[in-house]
């Protein structure tokens, strides 16, 4: 689940190092090709023809089905794969994690790209000049994107108070969103270790000495941390996202212990600095920053690490409409790398395990979705029961079991009286009809970028410093 980004950005700048490595990896690993900096990258061209050419062949395989006379064995096969895969996920032990880290502690950089955040940016600020650092090896910058509300005051004031603060104020013609803030930022710091948080994070003060322990694994490229709403008692929407993200924290560990993929989500995210500027920094041709680096990282034999404790805190959507705009935005961004990097991902570059674990992920979550629909249109129109019910039914059996599970490392696995278990089951039932919503969301965005050119814009998620 990405971190949040920002409306008005039209145009972006092409990021050199990128360039070249996305012309590297298209061509082969060892030749390095010059690129044009005023030209789209040609691996980011064509996603609207590559999105209809996949689901013409989605919508066409569906209907297929339903017209030959093996399609239930067909079904049947694949239920079976991907059950086996399934129950393989689910009974895999997780990793443990080393706790203390041997010899001298690298550096760290906090990067916070912020606009508009008024309502937030004290308490951020506070809150990341209060970690508990041995040696106080950190620094804490705060891209400030042309705020236009009382942000840019506000941070001058803080800047006074506290002497871990670094301020970069972005200059009107500067481009890029998200991407280009950070990329700006990037050559100023002094951090091994860069850590990026969203305006409205706040993480508890011994967050530096959990998570940095564990780069020392040498291929370990980064780490992600559990995201955790503040504000979960608010509605069923916030409530529902609290259970998501224990969902989707136990997906990724269950998936990196078995050597797949672990991915990043923006808030809360820590990037080993030689991995990063090995694949060319952010990428600012991608609505959803962390899930395009997520990508590279794992291309160019980078492992991440996804844990349960420490947590950051973020603020949780408050309404549907809200909600909707920020999934279509996750599901837009999710969907897109698979058309960036699709020849890569079939030429194995991230290694066997990795690569068949992203595309078991890409059916469940993208291919199945969008068969759903002309599944359930064939099965009224023939006045039968929908072919992929099986499939659809394991997936959502699975995702009950992946977030009472994940519920209960959230608690840290400790032994409960009944009655906490019985207020899981409920979180995780609540949590399941929640999590509904991603079969629309999935369906619908892989539609309209078939049919719709390309839009690179983003409606911001407004903070409100609410969260408890």
């Amino acid at each position: 689940m990405p971190a949040n980004s920002w409306p008005d950005e039209d145009s972006y700048q092409e990021l050199d190092p990128l360039n070249s490595l996305l012309s590297d990896l298209s061509v082969d690993e060892e030749s390095v090709l010059e690129t044009d900096s005023m030209s789209l990258p040609s691996r980011f061209q064509g996603r609207r023809g590559k999105a209809a050419l996949v689901l013409t062949i989605v919508w066409s395989g569906t209907i297929a089905l339903h017209l030959v006379s093996w399609a239930s064995i067909f079904i049947l096969g694949l239920t079976t794969i991907l059950g086996f895969h399934a129950l393989v996920v689910v009974f895999t032990k997780s990793r443990r994690y080393p706790k203390e880290i041997q010899g001298d502690l690298p550096s760290v950089s906090v990067l916070v790209a912020a606009k508009n955040e008024e309502a937030v940016i004290a308490k951020l600020v506070k809150n990341l000049c209060n970690l508990e650092y041995p040696g106080g090896q950190y620094e804490i910058w705060i891209i400030d994107d042309r705020s236009s509300d009382s942000t840019p005051r506000l941070l001058a004031e803080l800047q006074q108070k506290h002497d871990k603060l670094k301020v970069l104020r972005r200059s009107a013609e500067a481009t890029g969103g998200k991407s280009g803030a950070l990329n700006q930022v990037l050559p100023l710091t002094k951090g091994e270790i860069i850590a990026v948080f969203d305006a409205d994070a706040q993480v508890t003060p011994d967050l530096l000495q959990q998570v940095i322990p564990l780069f020392q694994r040498e291929n370990v490229g980064a780490v992600q941390v559990r995201k955790a709403i503040a504000n979960a008692k608010a509605n069923f929407w916030t409530k529902g996202q609290m259970a998501e993200m224990a969902l989707d924290t136990w997906f990724q560990q269950q998936r990196t212990a078995l050597g797949g993929i672990g991915e990043l989500r923006g808030n809360g995210q820590f990037v080993r600095r030689s991995a990063l500027e090995s694949c060319g920094g952010w990428n600012e041709e991608t609505i959803t920053d962390d899930l395009d680096l997520t990508i590279r990282l794992h291309l160019d034999k980078w492992d991440i690490e996804c844990v349960f404790h420490p947590s950051v805190q973020e603020e949780g959507v408050t309404s549907a409409v809200s909600l909707w705009h920020q999934r279509n935005r996750w599901a837009e961004g999710g969907y897109q790398r698979y058309l960036d990097y699709w020849d890569l991902i079939l030429k194995n570059r991230m290694g066997t395990r990795k690569s068949w674990d992203l595309l078991i992920f890409m059916l469940i979550m993208y291919i199945l979705p969008t068969a759903a629909v002309p599944d359930l249109l064939m099965a009224i129109a023939r006045h039968r029961p929908p072919m992929l019910s099986p499939i659809t039914g394991l997936s959502i059996s699975m995702s009950m079991v992946g977030m009472f599970t994940g519920l209960k490392r959230v608690r840290q696995d400790q032994k409960f009286p009944l009655s906490t278990y019985l207020t899981m089951l409920v979180q995780t039932l609540r949590g399941s009809l929640y999590m509904l919503h991603w079969l629309v969301v999935m369906s619908s965005t892989t539609a309209r970028m078939s049919v719709r050119p390309k839009r690179l814009k983003w409606v911001k998620t407004l903070h409100t410093g609410n969260g408890e």
